[in-house]
């Protein structure tokens, strides 16, 4: 079963409405016990990586998250700010992360202090 991870913030409806139509099954996972028989993860999330992390951490879902992603190795999707908060932290703030992930996310640069001048925020596909 695929838990789709919802703490208050993100598109949880978007993906569960895709998988509907695609006859997969997944779940809301709002409260601990939603998570119990999953075999992947989806954490969205829209907006900055904070707040994420705040209610994250106060959805009670985080001790559960770390045992399922660190210990039963369960699979993890991050999306937009989802997947900024699977590192240790962010220059979006001082808020630690989840650690899943060691790094430190960066924000881009206005344009006008980048080499290749995207607009911000950027919401594209780019070659790397």
């Amino acid at each position: 079963m695929i838990a789709i991870i919802d703490y208050g913030l993100g598109n949880v409806k978007a993906f569960a409405n895709a998988y509907k139509r695609l006859d997969i099954p997944c779940t809301l996972a709002r409260h601990p016990d939603d998570l119990k028989n999953v075999s992947k993860i989806i954490l969205p999330g829209v907006g900055s990586f904070g707040h994420a992390m705040s209610l994250l951490n106060g959805s009670g879902l985080r001790e559960l998250l770390d045992e399922k992603v660190l210990d039963e190795q369960i699979p993890v999707l991050g999306v937009c700010v989802g997947m900024q908060i699977l590192a240790n932290s962010s220059e979006e703030g001082d808020s630690e992360g989840l650690g899943w992930i060691k790094g430190h996310v960066k924000k881009f640069r206005p344009a006008n202090e980048q080499k290749y001048l995207f607009p911000l925020p950027h919401m594209g596909w780019n070659n790397i």
